[in-house]
């Protein structure tokens, strides 16, 4: 949504985490973009069969209501209807990793039109076994970049279940995906 900025994407980041920590992964969930009294621009999120919940900005109007001047995110989610989809889903239980888990950070330069669902898809597909999570955290877009270009600061948290990674084999991941971003969409480190 163009009007999003970083804040909005965090709130975004949230839910879509809540929700698969719930049981509900990206892929069976349907996100669509609407306006409504309480957002001025909103994400809807819904299983084929049921409104899971949405979230956005909240209107000026609405923020003027309460005597509110800065940005207002929100975010409202259907519990009875998470349950129901989540009903017969198994909780499954991982042990607590031995090993430490490593965070890094890339900060990109893509053209306006590449998504984070194709970066974190790239990302996965080049490292599957330590890759274990990837978050954006701020989305830029503006004064100092070019007016076709975006930057995505994006965070990856890498861990093996059977050893301490070491600087050579977390840079050698990060490489690889690093070359894959710039192969496949054009990212450049920024």
């Amino acid at each position: 949504i163009s009007e999003w900025n970083g804040s909005a994407y965090e709130l975004k980041a949230y839910v879509e985490n809540s929700l698969k920590r719930l049981g509900l992964s990206h892929q069976r969930l349907v996100f669509e973009p609407f306006h409504s009294d309480i957002f001025s621009s909103g994400i809807r999120i819904s299983t084929h069969a049921r409104n899971i919940g949405q979230f956005g900005i909240v209107t000026r109007k609405l923020r003027k209501d309460f005597d509110i001047d800065s940005e207002v995110y929100y975010a409202e989610l259907n519990w009875n209807a998470i349950l129901k989809e989540t009903a017969n889903h198994e909780v499954q239980f991982t042990e607590i990793p031995r090993y430490p888990a490593v965070s890094r950070d890339l900060a990109l330069l893509v053209d306006k039109d590449v998504t984070f669902a194709q970066i974190e898809s790239i990302a996965r597909k080049s490292e599957k076994k330590l890759l274990k999570e990837i978050s954006l955290f701020d989305v830029y877009e503006g004064k100092n970049l070019p007016a076709d270009k975006k930057s995505y600061a994006v965070n990856f948290v890498l861990q093996d279940n059977e050893k301490t990674l070491n600087d050579k084999q977390i840079d050698a991941v990060m490489k690889k995906i690093q070359l894959n971003l710039e192969k496949e969409v054009g990212a450049a480190l920024r």
